[in-house]
């Protein structure tokens, strides 16, 4: 099997810890909870190249046709399936929207209970939905989200339950397999892997990911990772943390990132780089993502080619590079979004010519 045959993209699928059990945590006695997540499109830009003139190899990665719509599933998988070997009867995890969805849905799957604290008005609705009809106990505190996590990380240490946040390190090591996909996807490494960073989880277990297929000989170069964090809620680019997190984007509206340590050495590591991108570059991309692509992701993850198309315009790249954008969720998690950057539908009488008039201004 040569490199790029995609030896472990196989159908029928069924989910990242059969596809690449060789690379995770497992015993003998791990049951496997699994909604068969992952095998998520790579999708080529063809229309976003063109329209902004970008001299790139542009890719997506998009995690949020995973089944929670959100790349939470990844290591949510592994979590739970580890809580259910361990004894666990319940689960708790602090979330700014997407973490409580993908809690909620496994635990179901997995028949344990779901805690769930969240930031009171802070949540986009789609996810707070996934929570509640899934079965979730969630708790809205009167606080950010990383007074939330300080809360739950209390807690398991008084009562016993499994905290599957991304601290909990069975969540890194499901959500690195992202990195594998994309290495049998392309059938090599990207030159450049741009992503969102919130609570920076994801940019530290790609990063592991990339670096043991390499150790594997799976791959042959390690990819310069990109991580863009928004302009209101970026710690890791000022250097200390955000006490209030402001941006439109809540996936990523976090002051004091669990996996700073993590973040910091992908980036030094592999040469890369941690920016921040402001709220209008990053709605600008959510635009050009689902107008010109037919992608409808959710804003966060617009942030990763918010970043590429900053960094492209103070010619970081070199032309004709390999870059690609992981995209962390969809865009029905956060769908009041649309109406602030989308026209409201034309309302007319139900008469043809009418009709007809609006249609020849639009031909």
């Amino acid at each position: 099997m040569k490199l790029g045959e995609c030896k472990d993209i196989r159908f029928p699928w069924r989910g990242i810890i059969e596809a690449y059990r060789e690379f995770l945590p497992l015993t003998e006695k791990t049951p496997v909870v699994t909604l068969k997540e992952g095998n998520t499109p790579l999708i080529k830009s063809e229309n976003i190249v063109k329209q902004m003139g970008i001299d790139l190899e542009l890719y997506f990665k998009f995690d949020g046709a995973n089944p929670t719509g959100s790349f939470k599933d990844r290591g949510m998988t592994l979590a739970l399936s580890k809580a259910l070997e361990s004894g666990s009867k319940a689960v708790i995890c602090a979330s700014t929207g997407n973490t409580s969805a993908s809690a909620a849905a496994y635990a179901a799957r997995a028949g344990i209970k779901a805690i769930v604290l969240i930031p009171e008005g802070k949540i986009a609705l789609g996810k707070l939905a996934q929570a509640l009809v899934h079965g979730a106990h969630v708790i809205q505190i009167k606080g950010n989200f990383d007074e939330a996590l300080n809360i739950v990380k209390m807690l398991v240490e008084k009562y016993p339950m499994t905290l599957v946040n991304s601290i909990n390190p069975f969540r890194l090591e499901g959500q690195k397999t992202a990195a594998f996909e994309i290495c049998d996807q392309l059938g090599f490494a990207p030159r450049y892997h741009a992503l969102p960073v919130g609570n920076a989880g994801n940019i530290t277990a790609y990063w592991r990911g990339f670096k043991e297929y390499r150790e594997a000989e799976k791959i042959s170069s390690l990819p310069i990772m990109l991580g863009f964090q928004a302009a209101g809620a970026a710690p890791l680019v000022i250097g200390k943390p955000v006490e209030k997190p402001e941006t439109i984007a809540t996936a990523i509206r976090i002051g004091n990132p669990a996996s700073w340590k993590g973040a910091i050495e992908a980036r030094d590591e592999s040469g890369g780089r941690i920016e921040s991108v402001t709220d209008e570059e990053i709605m600008h991309a959510y635009r050009l993502i689902a107008s010109l692509e037919g992608i409808f992701c959710e804003p966060a993850s617009a942030s990763s080619l918010a970043g590429v198309i900053k960094l492209y315009r103070l010619n970081y790249f070199e032309r004709g590079e390999t870059v690609l954008c992981t995209l962390t969720g969809s865009g029905l998690k956060d769908p009041d979004i649309v109406f602030k950057v989308s026209k409201e539908p034309m309302k007319v009488k139900a008469d043809i010519k009418t009709v007809e008039k609006i249609l020849e201004g639009i031909l």
